[in-house]
């Protein structure tokens, strides 16, 4: 399984590198389905989606499709998925994208999608790989479950480690050393930090840091 797990998207040149290396061939031979389901949830101000997106789209890829699981019938999804090398999820409320890539029906298929298709995660796309969402944002899952109803911190557990993007970023608070080492202390688990100019690459479980920023590994 291949996985680029990033807090900002293609946010710099070796984040860029390392997904079409993990892909194997270069961007004008990739096609990408970028997925904005995370965001659905959030309002107000979308440009950080906008930038996401235009990032991607200046890689001058194939194609860049963009689905919405939530939005569409399985039958009209999964064939332009399919497609697809790189499965690019974008960033929004994490306890709304796993919800949906289960209610979709997406979470059966994963498994054997990903044996030829790179998993692209942006924040919350990224945070739905770890082995559970305790490290989301108490107050998003506290809203998600007051709005829609639904509160699991079930994740895809496609690693044995946790993800928390926007590391020292001002508009995430909870995102700073003091803050996650008091989670680490309490989740004997490894976790990594990541600003939003680093990401993970992740071949088979094996992992690399890529990054022109910031970033701290606790456990």
């Amino acid at each position: 399984m291949k996985l680029l797990l990033t807090s900002n998207g293609l946010s710099n040149q070796s984040i860029v590198k390392a997904l079409f290396e993990l892909v194997g061939k270069p961007a004008s031979e990739t096609n990408i389905v970028f997925i904005p389901t995370a965001s659905n949830v959030d309002s107000g101000d979308k440009d950080w989606l906008i930038n996401d997106l235009v990032n991607i789209n200046n890689q001058n890829v194939a194609c860049l499709d963009i689905v919405d699981i939530s939005a569409l019938p399985k039958e009209i999804w999964f064939p332009r998925l399919e497609t697809a090398d790189v499965l690019f999820f974008s960033g929004g409320n994490s306890n709304h994208l796993m919800y949906w890539i289960k209610q979709s029906g997406l979470e059966e298929l994963l498994s054997e999608m990903l044996k030829t298709k790179v998993w692209a995660g942006i924040s919350a796309g990224s945070m739905v790989t770890n082995p559970t969402l305790a490290l989301s944002s108490h107050d998003e899952k506290i809203y998600y479950e007051e709005k829609f109803g639904y509160r699991s911190e079930d994740a895809l557990g496609y690693v044995n480690f946790y993800t928390r993007p926007h590391f020292n970023s001002p508009h995430f608070p909870h995102a700073n050393r003091d803050y996650i080492q008091k989670i680490a202390n309490e989740f004997p688990v490894k976790i990594y930090a990541l600003d939003d100019n680093s990401a993970l690459k992740v071949v088979d479980g094996q992992v690399e840091v890529i990054s022109e920023g910031e970033y701290e590994v606790f456990n």
